[in-house]
């Protein structure tokens, strides 16, 4: 792997590679592909490399919440919340081929991925990406229990599923068997009977929206409050367009994967567009292999 961006004196990283693979628990963008461009960094390396910003101080007052989920205290504890995206795209915009996201990814971008999982407080995911991807709860992963330890992290992010009708089946292991409850973001009319379904399977349901629907910037603030301040999103699509259109997302990790596709794949975010494009600044490029790992931050 080589830094391309910034540019520094180095291609390569200094130190010696872990050759360790992504996150295997819940991982849906498993694929072929060889190594080339240099050595394979090490997970410290990666880690290092997408460290989440240090963000503002909002209150030095842990909220009930965090105490009841066990989330927060010190980790994001009194920290504004800083959402990023992690996608995939083809070099013809194309952010799944044959409705998964799978052939499209590489070795590196599943270390990557498997990184920004150990990184973060909490997976935020669409229903729709649970059902075709097959999610399952992220796992503990021994390279990063000392440094989740010491961030006051629990032992793996949780996932927190964007549903309004909860048309999910709570009897797979994201519901039944995560290392930390999986958490359900909805709307106040959800149907009483899958809410209790949801609970009943050991979700804690979080309401996030007036109506069916789930405001984005609620979902964030939402989660930030119960001590989730370290936000990651891996779609799909139609949740990442309402993010970008809600103004809440902070950062977009883009794999762009030498592939052409054609077809009438969907683009990594969906729905209606936005007034005025939204300008991100390039903050890091790495390549290996021929794909480019880019890192865009809110301008």
């Amino acid at each position: 792997m080589r830094r391309l961006f910034p540019v520094t004196d180095e291609t390569a990283a200094p130190g010696v590679s872990s050759g360790t693979s992504g996150d295997g628990g819940g991982d849906v963008r498993g694929g072929g592909g060889g190594g080339g461009g240099g050595r394979e960094w090490s997970l410290a390396e990666l880690a290092a490399a997408y460290a989440y910003p240090e963000t503002e101080t909002e209150t030095e007052t842990e909220t009930e919440t965090e105490t009841e989920t066990g989330a927060g205290s010190g980790s994001g504890k009194g920290h504004k919340p800083w959402l990023r995206a992690n996608m995939v795209s083809t070099l013809d915009g194309a952010a799944q081929h044959e409705g998964r996201s799978q052939p499209i990814s590489c070795p590196a971008d599943m270390r990557i991925f498997g990184t920004l999982r150990a990184l973060a407080d909490v997976v935020l995911v669409g229903a729709e990406t649970v059902r075709q991807e097959g999610y399952r709860p992220a796992r503990a992963r021994a390279e990063f229990v000392a440094a989740r330890e010491a961030a006051g992290q629990g032992p793996a992010a949780a996932i927190a599923v964007v549903s309004a009708s909860l048309d999910l089946d709570f009897s797979l292991p994201l519901f039944t068997s995560p290392l930390v409850p999986t958490l359900i973001l909805t709307g106040s009319a959800a149907p009483p009977d899958r809410v209790a379904a949801a609970e009943a399977a050991g979700a804690r349901v979080v309401t996030a929206g007036e109506g069916a629907g789930v405001d984005p910037g609620r979902a964030v603030r939402a989660l930030a409050e119960r001590g989730y301040t370290r936000l990651l999103t891996e779609g799909g699509p139609r949740l990442l367009g309402q993010l970008v259109a809600a103004g809440v997302l902070d950062e977009l990790c883009l794999t762009v994967a030498p592939m052409l596709t054609a077809g009438d794949a969907q683009r990594i975010a969906g729905g209606p567009s936005v007034t005025l494009p939204r300008r991100f600044t390039l903050k890091s490029m790495l390549e290996e292999d021929g794909f480019l790992f880019t890192r865009y931050a809110r301008s």
